[in-house]
């Protein structure tokens, strides 16, 4: 079988190692904001070929502007990923641009203050809300899937990362739709990974924490902010170049070996039994001293 792509060829004059993901065409849905922006610089920095699929044609053509503005390649493409005819649509014209994919970025969500303020308590919870919500969040990451994963066959194999989160893995007070749709996209990474490897496709998922950005500070208060961060084990929230670096490595051939996984980027934020932050607060341990 075919490489997936040209990575780990040397410049002839300098000797200088090509970019990580070098010669790879990747697409990236979500790509105009947040992790979908960086993650499509930090790829487009690293040698692939970049496609931006937002609903938001302006922000994904800035984007792409930026990414050739600094020598890369990019195209800026409109769908709604919820949407088979737009997805379908928006494959083919990577393919007839670039002739060949071998990323996918499933990264698409609804994210806006306003939406999940209404994906709230169970009891309060619209219909059209959990419908919308696992529309895009889950059917499109599926539709996203099912379109290019043939294409990546014929390319020579590729990898899908998708991007989950850790509301996912644990109960939370409110967001039920999203919470819901992106245990599916886990269910769907593990799906996807067993019935194409043997194909060349590898698909594993990425769960971020609370990732530090302007949206999250829109979203969510201070004092809940500060809340979040107590429950990391490092100094820091996450920020959204954090999980462009693991998507980056997943999409190289460095993780030709990893696939049907679910990998948390979240400063240790689940790792720990629940009371460790109100023990640390008050100086005290579990053990009697």
């Amino acid at each position: 079988m075919a490489r997936e792509d040209g990575a780990g060829r040397e410049g002839v004059a300098s000797g200088v190692r090509a970019g990580r993901v070098e010669g790879k065409v990747a697409i990236i849905t979500g790509g105009a904001s947040g992790i979908g922006r960086v993650t499509a610089e930090r790829l487009a920095g690293e040698g692939a070929k970049i496609a931006i699929v937002d609903l938001d044609l302006d922000g994904a053509r800035s984007v792409a502007s930026r990414i050739e503005a600094s020598g890369g390649e990019a195209i800026a493409l409109r769908a709604d990923v919820s949407i088979e005819g737009d997805v379908r649509t928006a494959i083919e014209a990577v393919m007839d641009r670039f002739g060949a994919l071998h990323v996918l970025h499933n990264n698409a969500a609804i994210t806006s203050p306003e939406h999940q303020r209404r994906d709230a308590n169970l009891l309060d919870l619209d219909v059209e809300i959990w419908d919308r919500t696992l529309a895009v969040d889950l059917r499109g990451a599926m539709l996203g899937c099912k379109h290019a994963v043939p294409r990546m066959i014929a390319s020579g194999g590729g990898s899908i990362i998708n991007t989950s989160s850790n509301s996912a893995l644990a109960g939370d007070l409110s967001l039920n739709a999203y919470s819901a749709a992106k245990a599916g996209l886990n269910s769907l990474t593990l799906s996807v990974a067993t019935a194409f490897g043997k194909d060349g496709i590898r698909c594993n998922a990425v769960s971020p924490a609370h990732i530090a950005s302007p949206s999250l500070a829109r979203i969510i208060s201070a004092e809940v902010q500060a809340m979040l961060l107590a429950e990391c084990l490092t100094p820091r929230l996450g920020t959204p170049e954090d999980v462009a670096n693991l998507v980056l490595f997943l999409a190289s051939d460095e993780s030709a070996f990893i696939t049907g996984q679910i990998l948390r980027v979240d400063g240790g934020a689940l790792s720990h039994l629940a009371h460790v932050s109100k023990l640390r607060a008050s100086g005290q341990t579990t053990n009697r001293t």
